[in-house]
């Protein structure tokens, strides 16, 4: 099992470093080189900064049973057809039960912010939402571990 971190705007990166030297996983960073991260127990792979370079890094490398964390839903639903566990910064487990809805309000969405030009505000990042994708990630390592 490898840990993917698609890095680009994550705000989690440090908790699941964490988390993968808990239980001594592998875990990749994908980051753009514009992207400052360094970590010594992490494998960084910086990408170039075109979009999607990381997303396509991800997608050609990850394999069944490989956790993904990552923001990007599009990225996720490549992941998932390649049946790796997902989750985004806020500990939501994307599965084929939901991801369908997540493309559909994310497209929808976007198309309201192009003909509207309606933009929503993003709350602030609370403490909250950190500990739900530690609980989650945890134990969806745990699951995958056979212990959980």
């Amino acid at each position: 099992m490898v840990i993917f971190v698609d890095a680009d705007g994550c705000p989690v990166v440090n908790i699941t470093v964490e988390l993968a030297k808990k239980y001594d996983l592998h875990i990749i960073i994908v980051k753009n080189y514009a992207v400052e991260i360094q970590d010594d127990y992490a494998e960084i792979v910086t990408v170039d900064i075109s979009r999607d370079s990381a997303d396509y890094y991800i997608a050609n490398r990850i394999q069944k049973g490989d956790i993904l964390i990552s923001q990007d839903y599009g990225l996720a639903a490549m992941c998932l057809a390649k049946e790796a566990i997902c989750l985004n910064q806020n500990g939501l487990i994307i599965s084929k039960d939901n991801i369908d809805g997540i493309l559909n309000r994310r497209h929808l969405n976007q198309k309201l912010r192009r003909e509207n030009k309606i933009y929503s505000k993003f709350k602030k990042r609370n403490p909250q939402a950190n500990e739900d994708f530690r609980r989650n990630l945890d134990l969806q390592i745990l699951r995958m571990l056979g212990t959980g």
